[in-house]
């Protein structure tokens, strides 16, 4: 059907331009495709955006959101594009707010134990800038050298260190925020515990920008603990033996900061890609890290490793061997996804039902003949999944698609979520009523409604 716009999109452009620098508004085709992503997403929304906006400032954000509002242009808030659920990629016709130019440390307070940072600094960068004051900032994505806070944020980023220090929530004190309709407003502050109020900025930590954009963005940073980090690396006979194991030091007392697990698949696959040795033990890898506890955490771990059946346990204090294996972990992805086509998933159960779950995923491969690759953040109940088949595919294949499903419908029987800490965006938005409910799908919907009533902010991500 004919359809006939009131405005071309030079006009949209030229009234962008008065509000956002004309150097700010990037219109290229190739800055387009770069960051719109278009092969990524559903037939509906193929295409490039309208233009790709480099903001600098609030008043550029708040710029954009004006002529998004007057034109009913959706609005796609990016920052460093590693989002792995299409949680901003641009949508055709749109506007794509890219805050990843606004990545300045403001302050770092070690006597308040802080940082305020704009939402496009680098994970990565936050960390080694506090630890120059004798600080860092615990929250430890895979995506730590390459994602910014903003999107750890709007994300709730979690990671490697979530077992002993939480996630990006656990960690956010404050935020600044420009709603859909261009008002400014503080949530939380420098305080470490405040009572007043709903807690809107929780609210806002996970929201995926479809609730406002982040502006500004006060952490908790931690005093880096005393003693010598010591690292190690265990072998099990399959996943379901080593999620006992994790279970068994989780609850010890001995608060490990890492506990990160890798099938023998997995562990191949490295060796392939890193040139390394371990899966010579054709079994499944744990590797484990405590930053401080002394001389007997570590042996009461060595104990329990040993009480599991664990073989080939090892240890370092080597600052340069702990870095390799932490660079192992971080390099699970490209070696998995290389030369093949991938899904990697996300989900979280109770701990108790962490091996269950391994033992359902290992069954569920041989019954759809479906290649897994089962890694994951063991110690808090985050288990990442990837689905792999021939590269030459021209579409997914059915047993894949069935074999997402069963895991998903198998996490929610076990009480666990089908998205412990990539978010959600246009992938999973659709099992929102299966696994939050009717009533609360609903209530979701209204606070969306009440925090964008135009429907503006990142549509079609997080709930619709």
């Amino acid at each position: 059907m004919t359809t006939f716009k009131a405005f071309s999109d030079t006009d949209v452009l030229t009234d962008l331009k008065q509000q956002v620098p004309a150097d700010r508004v990037l219109t290229d085709p190739e800055t387009l495709q770069k960051f719109s992503f278009s092969k990524r997403l559903t037939d509906d929304d193929s295409g490039l955006a309208l233009a790709y906006i480099e903001a600098q400032s609030t008043a550029d954000i708040q710029g954009t959101l004006k002529i998004a509002r007057k034109y009913h242009l959706p609005v796609i808030p990016q920052s460093q594009t590693t989002s792995t659920v299409i949680g901003s990629d641009g949508i055709a016709g749109g506007l794509i707010l890219s805050t990843a130019k606004m990545n300045h440390i403001l302050e770092i307070s070690k006597a308040d134990s802080l940082a305020v940072i704009e939402p496009g600094v680098i994970n990565g960068d936050l960390d080694q800038a506090a630890r120059k004051e004798g600080m860092f900032y615990a929250p430890d994505p895979g995506s730590k050298p390459i994602s910014g806070i903003g999107g750890n944020v709007m994300t709730n980023a979690g990671g490697m260190s979530t077992v002993k220090y939480g996630a990006t929530k656990d960690n956010v004190l404050g935020l600044t925020v420009v709603l859909a309709d261009g008002r400014e407003i503080t949530l939380g502050g420098r305080t470490l515990k405040q009572a007043f109020g709903y807690d809107l900025t929780q609210l806002m930590v996970g929201s995926e920008g479809t609730l406002g954009i982040v502006t500004k963005v006060i952490v908790k940073l931690m005093p880096i603990p005393l003693g010598t980090p010591v690292m190690g690396v265990a072998f099990f006979e399959n996943m379901t033996a080593l999620a006992k194991a994790v279970t068994a030091i989780r609850i010890s007392g001995v608060y490990p900061t890492m506990l990160e697990a890798l099938d023998a698949q997995t562990v191949a696959a490295l060796d392939r890609y890193e040139k390394t040795n371990y899966a010579t033990d054709s079994a499944a890898m744990l590797i484990f890290k405590l930053d401080n506890g002394g001389e007997a955490s570590m042996q009461l771990v060595k104990q329990l490793l040993a009480d599991k059946q664990a073989k080939n346990v090892t240890v370092t204090e080597d600052p340069e061997e702990q870095a390799k294996l932490e660079k192992l972990r971080r390099d699970m992805l490209p070696a998995v996804f290389a030369g093949q086509n991938h899904i990697m998933e996300d989900m979280a159960v109770p701990l108790s039902q962490l091996a269950p779950l391994m033992d359902y995923i290992q069954d569920l491969a041989q019954r759809l003949d479906v290649k897994i690759y089962t890694a994951g953040h063991a110690g808090d109940g985050n288990v990442h999944p990837t689905l792999v088949w021939p590269k030459e595919a021209t579409k997914v294949p059915d047993n894949i698609i069935v074999a997402l499903q069963e895991m998903f419908h198998k996490t929610l029987a076990l009480g666990g979520t089908i998205s412990g800490e990539h978010a959600v965006g246009m992938l999973k938005n659709q099992w929102n009523n299966a696994e939050l409910g009717e009533d609360v799908d609903q209530l979701q919907h209204q606070i969306k409604a009440l925090f964008d009533p135009m429907g503006i902010l990142n549509p079609k991500r997080k709930i619709n």
